[in-house]
């Protein structure tokens, strides 16, 4: 049996591949740009890519390719080969340092939302030295940003490097404050834990809907579903152990360090979760996860559902977003730490985070916004679409005593400043979790729930990590002009902690009652659909925010809004016309047939004797008669709809009318279809149910 350590990373040019096929002075100045963002050489950048060339070709790689993360919501590559033609009518490898920084794929048919016009097809790929290169299949995949022509970003990684640049620069400003002048970076880590459903590939090609669109558009509820909690934690199917045994052993040979695995809540619905990472490898290896799951899932017969709502009643899929700040020496920033000094900078970066939460609610929730999490969230499995804080009650307890001013009642009776003679140590963690909030601090973390599975991490990490960075450029500026440090920060604390208390709920996030005083009572925003959050995206504080941290310009915001709504539009449309399909051809004639059959049933039974009454077929047509002329008129108002979207002035009035009209339409028409489909025989049915879907994999 092989050893996870003998092959784990053998398809990534990592750090101990680097070491061993380059000369001390190229990987030196490899790390210094890596570690440090130093520019990279162009004699460094040719040594490098021929050592990338050689040892991927050993590895049975034939092409290369600049591998990036476009704004389609998955990756995209143009894969090119090695070999080059040489005088004697053969060919040689060859891959320089110039086609390792820079490539040059057609961008004109991206997604760009106005930036450029569809005939400036010109656009560059930029190597990322950050994230390692890997062998997928026999391609040299080389992780990069991808830009226009203009040098606007048509990507989700280009921006993700801009927030992370933009924290770290702060983050570097408030530890020398406290003294930290050896800290040369600070940068976030993520651990993205991934939900998903497996299902029969057989049942999955007859259902049009999880074909075309990823999700189920019709099904009635099982006689079973989650009710008994015996799914979650419970012991693994042998055909899906399999399936997580191929897929853990492909992750690690990609560097990729998966470590948990185990069944879910809902029937079929499975997670895995990585070990934590920096924030921009995490977005590569999280991308990567998603495709490894399918094509591993592929070769077991089965379908990876990455939807966040592919089955109504029973819970959906989350991608739990646990975020962190360390620094290159290895400390943890949202760590308390052991001593009272410790506590007080540990204290003012927790503060930074609740600050930029509450200030930027709306840029945290649309970061999660899609057709598909709108099913999920509030949805009683997923935190509600108001955002809010879980901080425990220890935590809660020392920050009530510093708004107050009274001694805290922990570990020490001692009055709350900030001062390091006379701050008390507290306890990191004695609190349970609370797997309803939507943003809660787990120890030396904060878990974003909010995100759905098929996201991609780079959206909300942006919108994180540039919301902190505000928060912290703020209190850096004014404690550097401070005249008596301990007292400015005591009061910068205790201010903050009163300003923004309102944000911070550790109760049931998924209580009606709480959702009524979040925003009655406190006032905090509750966007429930992906057009009610996308357009604050250019709401003027928003704006001016992220253009100053320069993560994004204003073009590029106006793009990623009307990208964004697009995606909605598109998405919803493609769901309602293959509503309109499946109801026109598949449901309405096998209900139909069904009709006629017992129709023929009741005419043989009175030919033979016509005092039988037939009372059980006779109610049963009555019904279907009557879903069947529903199904009729719903399915007409539908299109009717949709129709009307073509008089739409634009994208964002267009989204309106999906939400207050479309949606409502498609409900009404799965209303009538679900409730056929429980008295209809199971033999006219055209396409598996709920119950052979979530239960058919053995």
């Amino acid at each position: 049996m092989k050893k996870v350590s003998d092959f784990f990373g053998c398809k990534v040019f990592d750090d101990r591949v680097m070491k061993a096929n380059l000369s001390a002075k190229v990987y030196q100045s490899l790390r210094k740009t890596i570690d440090e963002g130093a520019k990279l050489d162009i004699t460094v950048a040719n040594a490098v890519a021929a050592a990338m060339k050689d040892w991927a070709v050993d590895h049975g790689a034939t092409h290369y390719t600049h591998w990036f993360q476009p704004l389609t919501g998955v990756t995209a590559e143009k894969h090119d080969g090695f070999i080059s033609p040489s005088p004697d009518g053969g060919v040689i490898m060859e891959f320089s340092g110039n086609e390792l920084i820079k490539g040059e794929p057609d961008a004109s048919s991206f997604p760009s939302g106005g930036l450029r016009a569809t005939f400036e097809a010109r656009g560059y790929t930029a190597w990322d030295p950050t994230s390692y290169a890997f062998i997928k299949g026999n391609t040299l995949c080389i992780p990069t940003a991808f830009c226009s022509y203009g040098g606007e970003a048509l990507d989700k990684k280009t921006p993700l490097l801009r927030s992370m640049e933009a924290l770290n620069k702060q983050a570097i400003r408030i530890l020398a404050l406290f003294g930290n002048n050896d800290v040369k970076c600070v940068r976030t880590s993520v651990g993205p834990e991934q939900e998903y459903f497996l299902i029969t590939k057989e049942m999955y090609e007859q259902r049009r809907d999880l074909r075309f669109t990823g999700r189920t558009l019709f099904g009635a509820k099982p006689p079973k579903g989650q009710e008994m909690d015996d799914h979650y934690f419970g012991v693994i199917k042998p055909r899906v152990a399999a399936y997580m045994e191929e897929l853990n052993e492909e992750l690690w040979k990609l560097g990729i360090l998966a470590k948990t695995e185990h069944n879910e809540v809902a029937p079929a619905q499975h997670e895995l979760a990585p070990i934590y990472t920096t924030t921009n490898i995490a977005t590569d290896h999280n991308q990567l996860t998603m495709e490894i799951m399918q094509k591993v899932a592929a070769k077991h017969g089965l379908v990876c559902l990455l939807h966040e709502k592919p089955f109504a009643g029973v819970n959906g899929s989350g991608k739990h977003n646990n975020w962190s700040l360390a620094t290159d020496r290895g400390v943890n920033l949202l760590s308390p730490g052991e001593t009272p000094y410790e506590n007080a900078q540990f204290l003012l970066f927790l503060c930074a985070v609740i600050k930029a939460v509450d200030d930027y609610q709306d840029l945290l929730r649309l970061s999660v916004a899609t057709a598909g999490n709108d099913h999920r969230l509030g949805a009683n499995e997923a935190p509600p679409a108001v955002i809010s804080i879980f901080l425990g009650e220890e935590l809660n307890g020392v920050l009530e005593a510093i708004e107050t001013d009274t001694p805290y009642a922990g570990t020490e009776k001692t009055q709350m400043k900030l001062g390091v003679d006379v701050l008390p140590k507290f306890n990191r963690d004695t609190t349970d979790r609370n797997r309803t909030s939507p943003f809660a601090f787990t120890g030396n973390k904060f878990e974003f729930r909010m995100l759905g599975s098929s996201n991609s991490i780079a959206c909300a990490n942006i919108m994180l990590n540039s919301a902190v960075a505000e928060s912290l450029k703020i209190y850096a500026d004014r404690l550097e002009k401070a005249e008596n440090f301990e007292d400015v920060l005591h009061e910068m604390i205790r201010k903050t902690i009163k300003d923004h208390k309102h944000i911070i709920f550790n109760g049931n996030g998924y209580d009606d009652t709480w959702i009524r005083e979040a925003v009655e009572k406190r006032g905090l925003l509750n966007y429930r659909t992906t057009p009610d959050c996308m357009p604050h995206l250019l709401d003027e504080k928003n704006v001016r925010m992220l253009t100053s941290h320069k993560v994004f310009s204003e073009a590029e915001l106006k793009s990623r809004c009307e990208i964004m709504l697009e995606n909605y539009c598109k998405t919803v449309l493609i769901e309602a016309n293959t509503m309109i399909d499946m109801a026109k051809t598949e449901i309405a004639p096998a209900v139909s047939a069904y009709v006629l059959e017992l129709a023929n049933t009741v005419a043989a039974k009175r030919a033979v004797d016509d005092s039988i009454a037939c009372g059980y077929e006779t109610g049963l047509l009555k019904k279907l008669a009557r879903l069947e002329e529903q199904i009729a008129v719903k399915t007409d108002e539908l299109e009717e709809a949709v129709m009307r979207l073509k008089d739409a002035e634009d994208i964002e009035t267009q989204s309106y009318m999906i939400r207050d009209a479309v949606l409502g339409k498609m409900g009404g028409l799965r209303v009538s279809c679900d409730e056929a489909e429980t008295i209809t025989a199971k033999k006219y049915w055209p396409f598996p149910t709920y119950g052979d879907l979530l239960f058919g994999v053995k």
